[in-house]
């Protein structure tokens, strides 16, 4: 039985780093949630779901994990851990066990954000143009702070396969960023409908989260809600 709330662990996609919860992080913790944001390299994929069940240490259990696009597949793999009681996908990836991140992308057009990047020293870097796609909806400032701090991934860092899909076994929650231009809105949907999520739709860019973190929140505090609701306890 749960005594209390759940714990919330966010995983961020590449581009950025656990501060892109920033705008939703203070209302969990002020709701009384323990809540960490993991920040991994985006070196390779093995290391990234291994720094995510770092972090799940760091707080109580039960949990449950937020993963925002590249960050649907580290949670993919690391939910299948049994301190895991719920996925909240925002924007993201959701691969089978053995898929890449790039196997289903390849199977919908390129998106604009990848006209706006730069490879080098083995990164992928995101140019200022690139901003553009990624979060076109947030203010100028915004945007240049997105660009200023965005963190590069390793070139190869989506062909890496993985190894277990907890929304098999797990209850799961996603969100349709529905002007998305990074990944396809329809391969969100795909996503969403595989592993039977209650979805939700925003009108926004890839960040949803920064684009309208009260409208992720939400979608975050009906999964509190049931995993409370099926563990018995109190709200």
């Amino acid at each position: 039985m749960m005594d209390g709330k759940p714990s919330i662990v966010f995983a961020h996609g590449i581009w950025a780093d656990g501060s892109c919860f920033s705008k939703v992080i203070p209302t969990l913790q002020a709701e009384g949630h323990e809540v960490i944001s993991s920040q991994y390299g985006l070196n390779t994929f093995e290391d990234d779901v291994a720094t995510t069940l770092r972090s799940l240490g760091r707080v109580s259990s039960p949990a449950i994990l937020v993963g925002h696009s590249y960050g649907g597949s580290v949670i993919s793999a690391a939910g299948t851990d049994d301190r895991v009681v719920g996925l909240v996908f925002i924007a993201a990836l959701a691969p089978d066990d053995g898929e890449t991140s790039q196997t289903q992308l390849d199977n919908y057009p390129p998106t604009d954000v990848f006209k706006g990047v730069e490879v080098a020293d083995g990164r992928i870097w995101l140019t200022p143009d690139g901003v553009e796609a990624f979060a076109g909806d947030l203010t100028p400032a915004e945007k240049k702070l997105v660009w200023a701090t965005h963190y590069a991934p390793a070139a190869d860092l989506f062909t890496h396969a993985v190894h277990g899909a907890a929304w098999k076994s797990k209850p799961s929650w996603y969100i349709v960023a529905q002007n998305d231009r990074t990944i396809q809105p329809d391969l969100e949907r795909f996503f969403a409908q595989r592993m039977n999520a209650t979805t939700t739709e925003l009108p926004t860019s890839h960040v949803a989260m920064l684009a309208d973190p009260e409208g992720v929140l939400e979608v975050i505090h009906a999964a509190v809600a049931s995993v409370q609701e099926m563990a018995g306890a109190p709200a």
